[in-house]
């Protein structure tokens, strides 16, 4: 294991952005041909097109998206891993369980999920206690952070969730110098600690996933606890994609995953700085996600972050991309709006306003255009009917106007 002193892990997380790409761009298309001989799905969702064409991101945008709202009914059809495993279960270290249920496998090299390289980013280092509280059961949050420790060289506490009170003394006695898991459970552990009058002092440093993070709490954990805490983005499928740095501006996406930001429902990379669907690729041969949509909104921040390390990085969870709502009682997709707006050229970025007047539900297509005009209305009218047969308005908006937030579908119809 290589020793870990420096400011950043290894060498990786400085190289410029040209031999970044070049590096993932040369693996790439021996990766492909290898998850297409090990795992059928792959193979399936890749049928007929050649590994070795795949040289730019531009052509790996080409390549079919995989859902990860359909693994449910794929993993049923073809158990246990619908066929994206790439490794034989028999040669796995574990299987989890998310709900769904949808189950993962872990393979059994070094920081399988590579959460190292998160905690190291986080101040973690070798010889630090750690204070896992992950789930461990079932799930795989809790293995996540503990072989990411393991590899980092950091003695770990399987403390799990609950028995907050059993928690509190392990952590008295112990003293661990590090957290990992969930914001509100290391806030809960805190402000119990300090009532009961049992030590809690020792936690210097946190990484946190699972929830949001906002600053207010991590400038609370600074000033009242002397803890500096910051946050990952990891799914249990893929693992860390991105990581929060010491400059708190952004998370810096990890250096085997490749991330696209698509619009939802397609697979069409948005323009630069456009809130979008997650879409990742994950250099991963136990598990070969490809163009695996995560279901997670965010955007590609520009520039690199102050700290030094040189990855693109996403803006953090924006919300969700999976806007199916069900109107006058039939489900619209995001999937539909894009047939829409891909069947007229004259329109660009819209979004579908669902709202109710009369207690009846009324949709509205909101179009940027600078062409606007009754013929085009009618014409997008038709296609929203063909479509999604539901009838529908259609409003036109200048360029710019619609807000940067993801939205394919906006329902705003009141709640109760």
């Amino acid at each position: 294991m290589p020793e870990r002193k420096g400011v950043f892990y290894d060498r990786l997380e400085v190289r410029s952005a040209d031999d970044r790409d070049r590096s993932l761009l040369t693996a790439l298309p021996g990766f492909l041909q290898q998850a297409i001989e090990n795992a059928d799905a792959v193979a399936s969702q890749l049928d007929g097109i050649d590994p070795k064409a795949i040289d730019s991101f531009e052509r790996l945008a080409e390549l079919p998206i995989r859902r990860k709202n359909d693994l449910i009914e794929q993993q049923e059809n073809s158990p246990p891993f619908a066929g994206l495993n790439g490794t034989p279960i028999e040669r796995l270290a574990k299987v989890f369980v998310s709900p769904g249920p949808i189950f993962e496998p872990e393979g059994a090299r070094s920081d399988y999920w590579r959460f190292a390289r998160a905690m190291f980013a986080a101040g973690f280092r070798p010889g630090d206690l750690v204070h896992n509280t992950f789930a461990y059961h079932l799930t795989p949050a809790g293995s996540m952070a503990e072989t990411g420790a393991r590899a980092l060289g950091c003695p770990v506490i399987p403390a799990g969730t609950g028995q907050t009170e059993k928690q509190l003394d392990v952590i008295a006695r112990l003293g661990p110098v590090a957290y990992v898991g969930t914001p509100s459970f290391l806030k809960i552990l805190l402000d119990r600690g300090r009532e009961e009058r049992k030590e809690v002092s020792s936690f210097k440093k946190a990484l946190v996933s699972g929830e949001a993070f906002p600053p207010a709490l991590a400038a609370e954990l600074e000033q009242n606890f002397g803890i500096s805490a910051y946050q990952c983005y990891a799914t249990a499928d893929a693992g860390l994609i991105a990581y929060e740095s010491k400059a708190r501006e952004g998370l810096i996406i990890d250096e085997d995953v490749i991330v696209e930001i698509v619009r939802p429902g397609t697979g069409d990379p948005v323009d630069p700085g456009e809130v979008g669907e997650v879409v990742v690729t994950v250099f991963n041969p136990d598990y070969p996600l490809i163009r695996f949509a995560t279901g997670d909104l965010s955007l590609i921040m520009p520039g690199p972050s102050p700290c030094g390390r040189t990855n693109r990085r996403l803006k953090g969870w924006m919300g969700r991309a999976d806007q199916t709502t069900k109107i006058k009682g039939m489900f619209v997709h995001p999937s539909q709006v894009a047939k829409v707006v891909a069947s007229h050229a004259s329109i660009g970025k819209t979004r579908l306003v669902v709202t109710r007047h009369d207690n009846l539900d009324v949709m509205t297509l909101e179009c940027e255009t600078t062409d606007g005009g009754d013929q085009l209305k009618s014409t997008i009218q038709t296609s929203l009917k063909t479509i999604t047969g539901l009838n529908g308005e259609v409003k036109f908006l200048a360029p710019g106007a619609l807000p940067n937030d993801g939205k394919v579908i906006d329902d705003q119809r009141p709640q109760s």
